[in-house]
């Protein structure tokens, strides 16, 4: 359980990193840092689905940061630089948005268990009595 928190941290961390840098860098460092960046989260974000393929809304959500992670990678290589800058901006809010959506989603599953740990069935262990 924890590499899926870990990857959802390091998508939103790359995710700030790209708002970061489509803000305060040169056009043509945001284009390649867009690409880089982009392959990155594709390849991780598709471990995450793969790896949690049968938890479906950890799947729902990688899968669309893998779509919009693609679709970053494409826009860096067919639109001027001004417009990268504008899409690498949305696609690393939109990625940011979902990673925290999936260590939401990572936390809840992970409490839902350690509740039913807790609560168990609702029988008490008899109690030794001193003598």
């Amino acid at each position: 359980m924890r590499i899926r928190f870990i990857s959802w941290l390091a998508l939103a961390v790359a995710a700030a990193f790209l708002v970061v840098a489509s803000t305060a860098f040169a056009l043509p460092d945001i284009v390649e840092l867009a690409l880089g960046v982009g392959i990155g989260m594709l390849v991780v974000s598709l471990g995450i689905a793969s790896r949690h393929r049968d938890h479906v809304p950890t799947l729902i959500v990688s899968l669309a940061v893998a779509v919009v992670s693609a679709w970053m990678i494409v826009a860096s290589q067919v639109f001027s630089e001004t417009t990268v800058q504008n899409l690498t901006l949305a696609s690393s809010l939109a990625i940011a948005a979902l990673s925290l959506t999936g260590l939401t989603i990572h936390e809840l599953s992970s409490e839902r268990v350690v509740h039913s740990l807790e609560v168990g069935t609702g029988r008490r262990e008899p109690e030794l009595t001193a003598a």
